[in-house]
C-alpha cells in the first residue's frame, strides 16, 4: 500500500475540492491517503508519495506553498512527487496546460523544485461566495479577458476528467 500525502493551499475551496476528490480516487485503487492543508502538513518521512495543489488568488500562488517547498525541497524530491494549480485563466483552451499556464510558468520560475508530475485545472467561478473587493477585482479581470462578469453567475470550470487522469498518472507514477 502506498502512503500517500495531497496537500492543498486553498482560497475559496476548489482546490481543497478537487483534493477531496483525487484522495477519494486514490483510496479506491489501494492508496493510503493523508489530506491536509499546507500550513498543517505533517511530517513527510512515513510518505512515499507527495501532491501538493494550490490556487491562484490575485494572480500569485500563496507565499506558505513556497515555503513549504524551499524547507522540504529535498524531501520531496526523494518522493514521487506531483504539482498541480487551479485558477481560473486554465479555462481557457490556450491556458490550460503547464507549458501554457502563466502561473504554472511563473511558479517553475519562482522554485527550484521541478515536480515529477505537473497540471492545472481550471478553478470555479462564484462571485456571491466573495467579499466585495475580491468580486470586483475577478469581475474586472474577467471584462479583461472576456469571461463572465454578470454577479449572479456561479460556474465550475474544472474538467472532472482532466483531474481523474492526472490522478490516475500521480497513482502509477
Amino acid at each position: 500500500m502506498n502512503k500517500t500525502l495531497i496537500l492543498f493551499s486553498s482560497v475559496h475551496g476548489q482546490t481543497r475540492k478537487i483534493c477531496e476528490f483525487m484522495a477519494q480516487r486514490l483510496i479506491q485503487q489501494g492508496h493510503d491517503v493523508t489530506l491536509a492543508a499546507i500550513t498543517e502538513a505533517p511530517a513527510l518521512d512515513s510518505f512515499e508519495r507527495v501532491l501538493i495543489g494550490a490556487s491562484i488568488r490575485h494572480g500569485k500562488h500563496n507565499p506558505a506553498v513556497y515555503d513549504f517547498i524551499r524547507q522540504h525541497q529535498a524531501q520531496l524530491e526523494a518522493k514521487v512527487n506531483g504539482f498541480f494549480s487551479v485558477s481560473l485563466v486554465a479555462r481557457k483552451p490556450a491556458k490550460n496546460t503547464p507549458q501554457t499556464n502563466p502561473y504554472m510558468q511563473a511558479f517553475l520560475a519562482k522554485t527550484d523544485w521541478r515536480p515529477q508530475l505537473l497540471q492545472v485545472f481550471g478553478g470555479n467561478l462564484n462571485y456571491q461566495g466573495y467579499g466585495a473587493m475580491d468580486r470586483n477585482i475577478i469581475r474586472f479581470i474577467m471584462w479583461i479577458t472576456k469571461g463572465p462578469t454578470d454577479p449572479n453567475t456561479c460556474v465550475e470550470y474544472t474538467d472532472w476528467k482532466k483531474v481523474e487522469a492526472f490522478t490516475d498518472q500521480f497513482a502509477t507514477a
